[in-house]
């Protein structure tokens, strides 16, 4: 089939990729020139681990092309997907301005009837008024068919969960819509769950309230644990058997961020707040994971008494490891609090730091390896657990620090390891690690 898809980031560009990957002919459409000539040389704008291999490979063989013009992006168009940002705005809403442009754009510029598939995060509703914005501003007297579907890809992990995703969620009115759609996907040999549009909208943002629902309660389970003596790391697993309850997502840390768990949780609120529900579990959600984001701040500021004129080394700065996203990333709140503090801060992350140096405060002198940003600090703080990170030998902490301090947000390390090394080790639901001596 002939697919363009417009908007060519986290979700929009590895969506292209991945349909050219199975045989379909796409052509990917954003508006910024540097990026689609960057991405004509198979350069991805993101660092999502095999995008460019596979960008590279469907480039070659002539199934994957890059547009700024929506004459030419929209000319053999099927079916179209809408993949651009769904920004928050300060009052908690989506805010659907890139989605507005980009409809009227379609609307001016298909010239054949079909399919436009929404796989942007958007309300419940949203889809249904595409379909008349797009319908009241057509240019030729062409069909147009909606439907929404929804994307469940993990950054760091997008290629991987769109070849073995658990299932594909269709929502959509018209019969011959869902099953063109099937067959568009039929190469993935992934389940499919055809259902409306509202709902299929509903269910993307009621999965992520979940998982973030999941992340809050375990991090709070993790503060009990430090107050009675429990690990939280025993009780994560002992729950985690329990088929009804699942393993993943109960690890405890420092909180979610990224591009999704806030801006839906938030939105959904929003949208629960629209029809007069008061969604109260869903903003002790919330409140729960910013209260998280400084904790380490407030673990390090009652050890060291004070953290003015302190240098402290910030350990991973994306929201979560194989990323450079650094949207509403844990770091951010760090790192400000520090700097209102008045600490001195180095920082390490193996991808995030062009981006961090547009987001963190001026003051994060950035080092290149992770030895140069511990060496002399007073305190360490692990943000992401990289696996550079977790994989560096609490031994050499003992060499670069002249009494090592760690404050791990993600328990990188076991307890057993951090006292064999001889470190001063404080982490998320677990006892703290203190020799002999250390708090002298």
């Amino acid at each position: 089939m002939n697919i363009t898809v417009i908007g060519t980031g986290y979700v929009g560009l590895v969506t292209g990729v991945s349909l050219s990957e199975i045989g379909h002919h796409v052509t990917c459409i954003d508006i910024n020139a540097q990026k689609i000539e960057e991405m004509r040389k198979g350069i991805s704008p993101i660092f999502e681990p095999g995008l460019e291999e596979l960008m590279r490979k469907n480039i070659a063989d002539g199934r994957l092309s890059f547009e700024t013009s929506y004459e030419k992006g929209l000319d053999q168009a099927e079916i179209i997907f809408i993949a651009v940002g769904t920004p928050q705005k300060n009052d908690g809403h989506a805010n659907l301005e890139h989605i507005t442009d980009v409809a009227k754009r379609i609307a001016r510029h298909v010239t054949r009837d079909t399919i436009v598939v929404t796989k942007s995060t958007v309300p419940v509703g949203t889809n249904d008024w595409i379909y008349e914005l797009i319908t009241k501003h057509l240019a030729e007297p062409v069909s147009i068919s909606i439907a929404s579907n929804p994307e469940f890809l993990r950054e760091g992990s997008a290629i991987h969960d769109t070849f073995h995703g658990d299932r594909i969620v269709i929502g959509t009115a018209d019969q011959d819509t869902a099953r063109t759609l099937e067959e568009l996907f039929l190469p993935l040999d992934i389940p499919i769950y055809q259902t409306d549009i509202r709902s299929a909208e509903m269910i993307k943002y009621a999965s992520n309230a979940f998982l973030a629902t999941k992340i809050s309660f375990i991090n709070e389970i993790s503060n009990i644990c430090e107050k009675v003596g429990a690990d939280i790391e025993s009780v994560a697993y002992g729950m985690g058997q329990d088929k009804r309850i699942g393993s993943q997502f109960l690890k405890a840390g420092i909180g979610y961020g990224g591009s999704c768990f806030p801006k839906d949780t938030n939105a959904l609120v929003q949208i629960a707040g629209n029809v007069e529900h008061d969604f109260e579990l869903l903003k002790s959600v919330i409140k729960v994971n910013n209260n998280q984001q400084a904790m380490l701040v407030d673990k390090a500021l009652n050890r060291l008494g004070g953290v003015t004129g302190k240098t402290i080394t910030l350990l991973g700065l994306s929201f979560k490891p194989n990323t450079d996203d650094m949207r509403d990333a844990p770091s951010i709140v760090i790192a400000n609090r520090l700097a209102a503090l008045d600490a001195h801060i180095k920082a390490f992350d193996p991808i995030a730091v062009s981006h961090a140096k547009h987001i963190l405060p001026q003051a994060v002198e950035y080092k290149k390896t992770m030895a140069e940003a511990v060496k002399g600090s007073d305190a360490v703080m692990i943000l992401t657990d990289w696996d550079e990170i977790k994989q560096f030998p609490l031994a050499d902490y003992q060499d670069l620090m002249e009494q090592p301090l760690i404050f791990d947000g993600r328990n990188c390390y076991s307890l057993e390891e951090a006292a064999a090394a001889g470190v001063e080790y404080y982490s998320v639901g677990r006892k703290a690690v203190v020799p002999a001596g250390a708090m002298s």
